[in-house]
């Protein structure tokens, strides 16, 4: 998974380079990476993504071709529209999805509630992210989701969104019945994320970068926190 997630990234920063002239953070742009090297970075990230897959059986390659191709069409085709939001969608649950295949070979029942949960949350990030953005983006004439709904209603689409993550995860842990410790765990997430949001609604980009940054590790330790629940007995 770093090796796919390494090769979408170096497409993405590939694709944006022109766009991403005035970024002196960025690598390509910043003469520290070549064009050149983040493709020979995404093609053999790519390869060696699908070739450690292998050996974990067909269904966990299968996993990491769809990975790729929802990264790849999201870098190349969905990106900085107002559909921005559905490769998070469906490329998030496909991360837990890959690794409990690579490890056992089936997806447990528990699943039923973690992927639309992550599924939600894909959303949700998505949102903000484009938040963080919606300056340039307007002054590009890019038609992204936050531009296509404006910064406020994007906001509190997105909060929702978030709401309804945290509340999946908490109504999870109810159904498990004795949570134990993982409970405070998952609320510790959700003030996480809660934080992230809030710097989402700031009122400059950088502000708001970095609280979707933020939502983004709230939501990963959500998730976690939420499987070790599952398979982890309390005590």
């Amino acid at each position: 998974m770093v090796s796919l997630q390494a090769a979408i990234g170096a497409l993405n920063d590939l694709v944006d380079a022109p766009r991403d002239a005035g970024k002196p953070g960025k690598p390509i742009p910043a003469g520290l990476v070549s064009p050149t090297a983040a493709a020979a970075v995404a093609a053999g990230g790519a390869a060696l993504g699908v070739a450690l897959s292998l050996p974990s059986g067909p269904a966990t390659a299968a996993v990491a071709l769809l990975v790729l191709a929802v990264g790849g069409l999201y870098d190349l085709r969905f990106k900085g529209t107002a559909w921005s939001w559905l490769p998070f969608a469906v490329g998030i649950p496909l991360l837990p999805v890959y690794a409990w295949l690579g490890a056992s070979g089936h997806v447990p029942a528990a699943f039923a509630i973690l992927v639309p949960a992550a599924a939600i949350a894909g959303a949700a990030l998505a949102i903000a992210n484009a938040l963080a953005d919606v300056e340039r983006d307007r002054d590009a004439g890019t038609l992204s989701v936050a531009t296509r709904l404006g910064p406020r209603l994007a906001w509190q689409v997105h909060v929702v969104l978030q709401a309804a993550v945290i509340g999946l995860a908490l109504a999870g842990l109810a159904w498990l019945g004795d949570p134990g410790p993982w409970l405070l765990a998952v609320g510790a997430a959700a003030g996480i994320v809660a934080v992230g949001a809030a710097l989402s609604a700031g009122a400059t980009a950088p502000r708001r970068e970095l609280g979707w940054e933020i939502e983004a590790l709230g939501v990963g330790i959500l998730g976690a926190s939420w499987m070790a629940a599952v398979v982890l007995p309390p005590g």
